[in-house]
């Protein structure tokens, strides 16, 4: 017997048990958009945890100073190390590998509008400070260069502190006192949902620039240096001659990792990945034991037509068919109810997917109603070669032995059964 002929013999076959066949296709079916829903909302669940955690920067590197633990040209050890303004372009000048610098300074004022007053954080940073630190303007600009020299006293408003100070009204245009000096509000920041930040989140910071931070106190030593390197696969190097360009400047071995300290978020993607990691590892595991419960009926279908077909078989084999040759006619049967099945199940877990859209996770803990922290669902490529290749596996298994059993079976005993 030819493929072809085993095939259509197969589809006559289904055809004549169609509803024992349509049941085991919609048991597949639904064990399939299980899986597609559940690998679709692991992979939302992980791109809305990466999103929050890189909100604070896309690869931000701060620097503050230590204390050092070494002696180093002929100075003790234990000696305090400041980071001085001039150190930022120092760095830019000597350390090519990093693509942006900013010297940033912190403290909290009293921010008032009319009758509105908040108690909010407020940073002094140069222009690139925005591009390390994921800055998005919604309405207005960022600070710029001219705003920096000048000294203007200008202000860019996270959103937490300019819903609390206008009430929804448009802020851009504005004067707001900080501490008792006047500031004209020039931009509005999009809100933030921030899992990883340093003092305060930025929803709750007002930015101005780094030249215009002498009206409040000392410039010269600002609390922080943040920065980038030019891509995530230089940042090792680049710390690396960070230290050193500092080590250079306040004269203190380039191995004492005391005297500054140099910390990269990007340390702790390991637990978000791994986060991420075992919610997708526990949803899949979920998924492929409701496919395996469709395999299950896959394979007692199986064995049922086996039991029907009993006699036909033994005619078969009297008839000179080969085991092999049996043995492909349930394995057809069996992948062509396994194809369908998957077929219908990627179809309708893609229309669910569509009509679920997104589902809350980060607005409600965050008291955010824009939607930023929720999981969007949509299906992916590797959850369809993820869900077929289960499929694939459990309809093998659930197929193949039904089709050991009928290839085995004896020919005259067969042709006598009952």
């Amino acid at each position: 017997m030819t493929w072809r002929y085993q095939f259509f013999e197969a589809l006559a076959t289904l055809k004549y048990y169609q509803r024992r066949t349509l049941v085991t296709i919609l048991s597949l079916a639904w064990g399939v958009t299980c899986f597609v829903i559940l690998m679709s909302y692991g992979d939302g669940f992980g791109f809305a945890l990466t999103k929050a955690f890189q909100a604070v920067g896309q690869d931000l590197v701060i620097m503050f100073g230590g204390q050092t633990s070494e002696q180093a040209g002929g100075l003790r050890a234990g000696r305090k190390v400041q980071i001085e303004f001039d150190d930022a372009a120092a760095i830019r000048e000597a350390v090519p590998l990093v693509g942006a610098i900013s010297p940033e300074t912190y403290r909290g004022v009293r921010a008032i509008h009319g009758s509105r007053e908040k108690d909010s954080g407020l940073r002094g940073v140069l222009p690139e400070y925005g591009v390390i630190r994921n800055m998005t303007v919604v309405d207005g600009r960022w600070i710029t260069p001219e705003d920096n020299s000048g000294q203007h006293r200008v202000a860019v408003l996270g959103a937490k502190v300019a819903k609390e100070l206008f009430a929804g009204s448009p802020p851009v245009g504005e004067e707001i006192t900080l501490n008792g000096i006047r500031f004209t509000v020039i931009g509005l920041l999009e809100s933030k949902l921030q899992i990883a930040n340093y003092n305060r989140p930025d929803n709750e910071c007002i930015f101005i620039p780094y030249g215009s931070y002498g009206v409040f106190g000392d410039k010269r030593s600002p609390m922080f240096l943040v920065w980038m390197p030019v891509s995530g696969a230089m940042r090792v190097e680049a710390v690396k001659q960070v230290r050193a360009k500092m080590a250079e400047i306040h004269r203190f071995a380039p191995n004492d990792e005391k005297a500054v300290e140099i910390m990269a978020f990007s340390q702790f993607m390991t637990i978000i990945d791994g986060m991420t990691l075992a919610v997708k590892l526990l949803l899949g595991f979920v998924g492929a034991l409701t496919l395996a419960i469709g395999g299950v009926g896959l394979a007692n279908i199986m064995l049922a037509s086996v039991i029907d077909r009993t006699r036909e078989i033994g005619m078969m084999k009297a008839l000179g068919s080969f085991r092999r040759q049996v043995l492909r006619q349930f394995l057809i049967e069996a992948s062509l109810i396994v194809g369908a099945g998957g077929a219908l199940g990627i179809g309708l877990g893609a229309v669910v997917t569509w009509l679920v859209g997104s589902m809350p996770f980060l607005g409600p803990l965050f008291k955010d109603e824009s939607g930023a922290g929720s999981i969007d669902l949509h299906v992916s490529v590797p959850a369809i070669l993820i869900s077929t290749a289960v499929l694939l596996f459990v309809g093998l298994v659930a197929g193949m032995i039904p089709a050991l059993k009928a290839s085995r079976l004896d020919p005259i005993k067969a042709l006598h059964y009952e």
